[in-house]
């Protein structure tokens, strides 16, 4: 998206030390967003932890009522608890959040914007509407937006996709990786397989199960948030933003023991036959890559650092008349830090309120 890059915005990243922040801090420098200087803060327990930003080393600095002075964009992407904590400071320091924690659309305190979708679909209709302009646009003179997780913009982007098909019916069957719950997540599938393979007791302190080399629709007890409290939560939000715009889709999840990206699968009843071509077309649309028939299909091995969605080309269903199915896979890191730094591009491409 183009700005007007001869002014430069100071950014702050809460969360820097999650992987989401640090995914953030290397999209920014990748897209060349306009910054003339990147804050990187966290809680204290991570605060004075050297880092790089813009090829310059730096710290992470501790969250205090003035890191937000002088801020134009501020990314929320750790905790939940320090987005509640602190969004509001920086709201009142005349900062533009940009929250990737869930905890704004959770409380209807900001309405979600996946940019690549925005201008495809129709205006909202629901109240978040007056959070937007014609189409979705963002509004120069707001102050707070959601940038959804990767499992949202996933099924949104599958119902958005699929809507030209007017499907009877359509659901997402996602695998999401440990990367979802940030390092300790990684640490548990790391221990957990490495204690497996030695014989050794696993320890379960994220997921209160085992998740190496098994498949879960659901944790332990002492797990939180729970699959299913994080299945609701992504139905919740997706249906927020189809709402009176597509059909929501059912959705599941499956934990995988996986490290890192999406593995999804989609199930439609479109009733009409339509080409693989007409499918490939619609959602390239929605900046969704889609594979040859005679290609290797995504995986997510093959779309790490990607930032697009990637799908395989469309299978019919040898059993049902009508209905299709879509494989595909999502870098889930990249695709939510990009999603949110578009967001932050259109806002500074726009003249000041």
């Amino acid at each position: 998206m183009p700005t007007n890059r001869g002014i430069l915005h100071r950014v702050a990243i809460v969360g820097a030390s999650s992987l989401l922040g640090k995914e953030l801090k290397q999209v920014l420098e990748d897209r060349h967003f306009p910054t003339s200087d990147i804050i990187m803060l966290d809680t204290t327990v991570m605060a004075g932890t050297l880092t790089e930003a813009g090829g310059e080393p730096t710290f992470v600095r501790a969250l205090a009522e003035d890191s937000f002075d002088g801020v134009r964009v501020a990314f929320f992407a750790g905790r939940v608890a320090d987005t509640e904590q602190n969004w509001a400071a920086a709201q009142r320091a005349g900062a533009t959040v940009i929250d990737l924690t869930g905890a704004l659309a959770a409380t209807g305190a900001a309405s979600a914007r996946i940019p690549a979708l925005d201008a495809v679909l129709l205006p909202l209709t629901s109240p978040e509407s007056a959070n937007a302009g014609a189409g979705g646009a963002l509004a120069a003179d707001l102050r707070a937006y959601s940038s959804p997780s990767a499992a949202v913009i996933i099924a949104c982007t599958m119902a958005a996709g699929l809507e030209a098909f007017r499907p009877q019916r359509a659901a997402v069957l996602m695998f999401p990786p440990v990367s979802d719950r940030d390092e300790a997540g990684i640490e548990e599938l790391e221990n957990q397989t490495a204690s497996l393979l030695s014989f050794r007791q696993i320890v379960q302190p994220v997921f209160d199960a085992q998740v190496a080399f098994n498949l879960m629709i659901g944790y332990g007890a002492g797990s939180k948030p729970s699959l299913e409290e994080t299945r609701a939560a992504i139905a919740r939000d997706v249906a927020r933003y189809l709402a009176g715009r597509g059909q929501t889709p059912a959705i599941q999840l499956v934990q995988a023991p996986v490290f890192y990206g999406y593995a999804f699968s989609v199930y439609a009843d479109v009733g009409a036959s339509a080409s693989p071509e007409a499918f490939a077309a619609t959602f390239a649309k929605l900046g969704v890559k889609v594979n040859a028939a005679d290609a290797a299909a995504p995986t997510n091995i093959s779309i790490a650092g990607e930032s697009e969605i990637q799908l395989s080309s469309v299978r019919s269903d040898p059993n049902v008349a009508g209905a299709i199915w879509l494989w595909g896979a999502a870098d889930n890191l990249r695709v939510a830090a990009t999603n949110a730094v578009r967001i932050a591009e259109e806002l500074v491409a726009k003249p000041a309120a």
